[in-house]
Parts: structure tokens; C-alpha cells; sequence
């Protein structure tokens, strides 16, 4: 979470904040950080009446960067290892199995047993408390809409979320929006800056069978439906 005097931006996993977040301790000399992947609803009381900018993407893309990025690095994160069963299941088993975490609770304890109990104060990663996570029990969420509820709710303000897919012309617009002038550098930096953190994968499309397309379409029907999200656009 970083705020400015204008703002609040809130990151949500894997959904174009590594590039937000750049933009804005490079060319904002008041932006501040409040931790790594912090819910809105940790927001100092003093921050609450600023406007709160997000960002979020189609869920079938998000799984697909997501299993991409931990299955390439040596050492995965605790919710990888406990869907895809250490690293033995592919893609569309731990994607279905991190998809229904909230109906398997043998699974779901395991992995709470794994997560830390408390919010890192610095560092990087998932940032994800076991208290956090354990609402997904019996929720009928997918996981990435229940990160997108657990991050985006509970502040003062509704947040004004721009897609991960437009998200130089929405960052544009939002800036726009709280009244904040760019420099030409800020401008060049949107405008030219490479995506950072990104997965190395192909057309995230290629990765899913009819199946497990309309599980996501039922799970994260709530971000699907809310943003216009379609898997054959």
C-alpha cells in the first residue's frame, strides 16, 4: 500500500501493482509505503478520506501468471505447494484445487497451518496471515476474487479500480481524475516503462481446457461479471 497527499493505491497480487508501485516512489515525493499487499482496511484513519486506486485482471489470465511465476521460482510459496501438492500437479489440477480451496478443508487447514499468523511489516510475497485467509472456508469464491474482496473492502472509500489490461491509460485517467499534472518523465514512464515482475508464460488462454474455463467463469464470477471479463476476448 502506498499512499501520496492526493491518493492511496492498494496492490493486488499479481495485477500490474509492481509497475504501480515504481511509478509512484519514483516520481512522487511524498509517497509513503505501508507495508507489502495490505487490505485497504489497514489504511491509517488519518488516509481515509483520500480517493483509493486498485487495479485488477481477468481471472483466467491471473492463474496463468500466478502458477507461472511460483513454479519457476526454487523456492514456492506455501499456497502453491499445498495446491499443487508440492509441485507435482500441473497447471489445471492446482488451478482447480486452489479454485475450490474454499469447499476442501482438509486442504484449506493445511495450508493455514503453513501461513505466518501475523502481517510481515516489510518484505515481499503473499503477505497473507492464516486468520486472513481462513473466510475462504465455505465462501464460493475462486481465490482471486476472494483477494480481490479481501483487499478492496472495509476502507472508507469505494476504491476506483482500473483493469490490469488498460492499465496505462487508466492510471492516466485516474491521475487525471484526483487532479494530479505529470511531468514528462512521469509521462514517458507509463507510457514506455516495461511491465516489472511479470510471469514468463504464452497465451494464457492455451492453458485451459472447457472445464476448467467455466469453473474460473463460476468461482470469479463476481470480478468476471463485475469488470466484463470474457475468456474468448
Amino acid at each position: 500500500m502506498i499512499a501520496t497527499e492526493r491518493f492511496v493505491f492498494v496492490h493486488l497480487h499479481k495485477s500490474g501493482g509492481s509497475f504501480v508501485n515504481e511509478f509512484l516512489l519514483r516520481f512522487f515525493s511524498d509517497a509513503r509505503t505501508f507495508g507489502y499487499h495490505l487490505p485497504l482496511r489497514l489504511l491509517p484513519p488519518e488516509l481515509h478520506a483520500l480517493p483509493v486506486l486498485g487495479f485488477v485482471r481477468s481471472p483466467w489470465s491471473y492463474y496463468v501468471s500466478w502458477y507461472a511465476f511460483q513454479s519457476q521460482r526454487p523456492h514456492p510459496n506455501a499456497l502453491f505447494r499445498c495446491v499443487s501438492d508440492d509441485g507435482t500437479l500441473d497447471f489445471r489440477a492446482s488451478v482447480r484445487n486452489l479454485l475450490l480451496l474454499g469447499e476442501d478443508s482438509a486442504r484449506l487447514e493445511r495450508l493455514l497451518a503453513l501461513l505466518p499468523d501475523r502481517y510481515a511489516a516489510q518484505g515481499f510475497g503473499l503477505n497473507l496471515p492464516g486468520f486472513a485467509l481462513a473466510p475462504i472456508r465455505g465462501s464460493g469464491l475462486g481465490f482471486y476474487s476472494f483477494l480481490f474482496r479481501y483487499m478492496y473492502t472495509g476502507g472508507a472509500s469505494e476504491p476506483w479500480i482500473g483493469r490490469c489490461e488498460t492499465l496505462r491509460a487508466d492510471l492516466r485517467a485516474f491521475l487525471e481524475r484526483v487532479g494530479v499534472t505529470l511531468d514528462a518523465p512521469a509521462r514517458e514512464f507509463i507510457d514506455q516503462a516495461s511491465p516489472r515482475n511479470a510471469s514468463q508464460h504464452g497465451d494464457w488462454r492455451g492453458y485451459y481446457d472447457a472445464e476448467l474455463a467455466r469453473l474460473v467463469a463460476q468461482r470469479d464470477a463476481e470480478v468476471v461479471e463485475t469488470f466484463e471479463y470474457r475468456f474468448d476476448a
